[in-house]
């Protein structure tokens, strides 16, 4: 591994870590896209990858911190990192079986439709703030 790729990865994980811990998103909005126009993964490679850095505990100090603010609802949280454990299974298994081009397609609707939501609830909140 190269010193430029280990920066590279480094400031992969340092953009979704500070975006996870800052706005509750990392793996598919960043991870997955840097993965694939940044360094060339195929689109299940990016996923694969970024499933990966999911699994793994770095989330733990952001979701301490909210913790000790009293933003965690735990139960809440259980039910839905259970289902999640279920959703990733099938959404793998679903993914795989159609092509990479209509994943890719279906992500970028996904996030098409989530920014616009957000960038729209934005502009309201700060126009009716204005008033």
């Amino acid at each position: 591994m190269t010193t430029q790729m280990l920066f590279i990865l480094v400031l992969i994980g340092l953009v979704a870590g500070i975006l996870s811990g800052f706005v509750g998103v990392g793996g598919g909005i960043v991870i997955v896209p840097a993965l694939i126009y940044i360094l060339g993964f195929t689109q299940y490679q990016a996923q694969g990858t970024s499933l990966f850095v999911l699994s793994m505990p770095v989330v733990i100090l952001a979701t301490l911190n909210y913790w000790k603010a009293g933003n965690v609802n735990w139960k809440f949280g259980l039910i839905i990192a259970t289902t999640f454990v279920v959703g990733g299974y099938i959404g793998s298994k679903l993914a795989l079986k159609i092509s990479p081009g209509l994943v890719k397609f279906i992500f970028g609707l996904v996030m098409a439709y989530v920014s616009f939501r957000l960038i729209l609830a934005g502009y309201q909140s700060l126009s009716s703030n204005e008033s």
